[in-house]
């Protein structure tokens, strides 16, 4: 009997860390820089205060831009910097067309 409840207790892996934000910036190769905002309640005030942390996050395709909201997941260290890496895209930034504007007299 003491050998099935042991196996039963298996050791389960944990599951990665996932953060979802804004990219702020995308001129690296496959990576990208993502603010996560955290809003939380002051322990004796009570007023929610933002706290805002910048991730390096790995992006294999170059497919997030900047303004993207983005998941990301926790992974192994893949360089000096960047722990992360792009999971998948939450919503995209809408693309405003540039207007061209002709200079009169030339």
């Amino acid at each position: 009997m003491a050998g099935t409840n042991t196996q039963a207790t298996a050791k389960v892996q944990g599951r990665r860390k996932e953060v979802v934000g804004e990219v702020v910036a995308n001129r690296m190769q496959k990576t990208i820089v993502v603010k996560v905002t955290r809003k939380k309640a002051h322990p004796f005030y009570g007023r929610v205060v933002a706290r805002n942390k910048k991730f390096y996050a790995h992006d294999e395709k170059n497919e997030a831009h900047v303004g993207d909201v983005v998941r990301i997941e926790e992974t192994r260290p893949l360089s000096k910097l960047k722990r992360w890496k792009l999971k998948d895209i939450v919503r995209k930034t809408t693309l405003v067309p540039e207007a061209v504007t002709e200079v009169p007299g030339v």
